[in-house]
């Protein structure tokens, strides 16, 4: 049960270890809006769009979707200059209802060739926005850049060990599968659609992870979306409480599609001999990073009581058949705990201190009840992380 995911963890970090050259996009810079949807931000909106316009070319269209609000973020976000528009809808909560109406609103006017959906509490880096924008429109595919917490080596261990998961899964994971042949995945912010694809894409639902679930579609329909190194976005890490909250609802939605899409993407992909499609059905069959090192440690404390109990009251056949899975098991995780590791050597330090690093199996712990959380329902709703400012 825990041995294919673990290899294939264990494939995609050995293809993403290296950075490789940075991606380079020539051309001229489409026409682009920046859509931002945004509930209840009155406090953090202004620091964003101020951040934005820094890094951001002149004639960039900003629009705020300010998405049943209850507080001044829409006031706040017109006293910056750019365009606000307020939907207010208590039955469709969610982050893809705001996407839609975001998209059908530039719609009623001529449209732009790129559209670009940043979150209301995200940084773009210097240039990110052109590299992203000629990149969507040049390739006519779905393009995410790479999205991580800011490193914070004075934060709790806990919320360093969390930033550090973000690295070896936006970037190391994501970079390897795309090496693979594979696609990669969008998560939510820092990313771009030509507007061919996006006016028909199915944005209105009520997903926690619509990011990820849109990426999917996209991918099956024979669009993968690609992961763009020099473009890069960032956000700011929360307390342990909220970083909590904010892991619930992300690793939540992602089982969710664990459990619904990754058989029906791996056998869609054998069907039609498709390689980027098979190998997100097989990313898709790797759970959270926590989860899987639980299992893969329960399962090998299983395999050891078999194994005992084998070589206690039988011999031949019957041992070997306890002791080749419990030494397969232990091979493929002692591997893909080496991989970790060097990845955190490569590009984990920044997130994660030594020191941080030895509280990894008590932030395996603290993430259980996340998982309990899913057997009794899986979170459903869109809710703001509150951050830092």
């Amino acid at each position: 049960m825990a041995a294919l995911p673990l290899a294939v963890l264990s494939y995609e970090l050995l293809a993403g270890l290296w950075a490789g050259r940075a991606d380079k996009s020539g051309g001229a810079m489409p026409s682009c809006a920046v859509l931002i949807p945004a509930h209840d931000e009155e406090g953090g909106i202004a620091a964003t769009l101020t951040a934005l316009k820094a890094v951001a070319p002149e004639e960039l269209r900003i629009v705020v979707v300010a998405d049943n609000c209850s507080d001044a973020t829409a006031e706040n976000a017109r006293q910056c200059g750019v365009e606000v528009i307020e939907r207010h809808d208590k039955n469709a909560r969610g982050k893809g209802f705001a996407l839609a109406f975001g998209r059908d609103h530039l719609a009623q006017s001529k449209p732009p060739e790129v559209v670009l959906v940043l979150d209301a509490d995200c940084r773009l880096h210097k240039g990110s926005v052109e590299a992203l924008a000629k990149t969507a429109h040049e390739k006519q595919v779905p393009t995410q850049a790479i999205n991580l917490i800011d490193g914070d080596l004075k934060a709790a261990a806990m919320v360093q060990v969390s930033s550090f998961a973000m690295v070896v899964k936006n970037l190391l994971r994501t970079r390897g599968m795309q090496r693979l042949g594979g696609a990669a995945l969008l998560t939510g912010t820092g990313m771009a659609f030509p507007w061919s694809l996006i006016v028909d894409a199915k944005l209105a639902t009520s997903s926690i992870v619509e990011d990820l679930a849109l990426g999917v579609e996209f991918a099956r329909e024979g669009h993968p979306p690609l992961l763009l190194s020099s473009a890069h976005v960032r956000s700011a890490p929360a307390d342990m409480r909220d970083a909590l909250a904010q892991k619930t609802r992300w690793e939540h939605g992602f089982l969710q599609t664990l459990r619904s899409s990754a058989l029906p993407v791996f056998f869609g992909g054998l069907r039609r001999f498709s390689l980027s499609e098979i190998l997100l059905g097989l990313h898709l069959m790797v759970p959270p990073l926590a989860l899987l090192l639980m299992l893969s440690g329960l399962a090998q404390i299983l395999l050891i009581g078999a194994a005992w109990l084998g070589s206690s009251f039988f011999a031949g056949a019957a041992w070997n058949a306890a002791i080749v899975p419990m030494l397969a098991l232990a091979g493929l995780l002692g591997l893909a705990l080496t991989l970790i590791f060097i990845g955190w050597l490569i590009a984990g330090r920044p997130f994660l201190s030594g020191k941080s690093l030895l509280s990894i199996p008590f932030y395996i712990i603290w993430k259980l009840p996340v998982y309990l959380s899913f057997l009794k329902g899986p979170q459903a709703l869109w809710n703001r992380t509150p951050r830092r400012p």
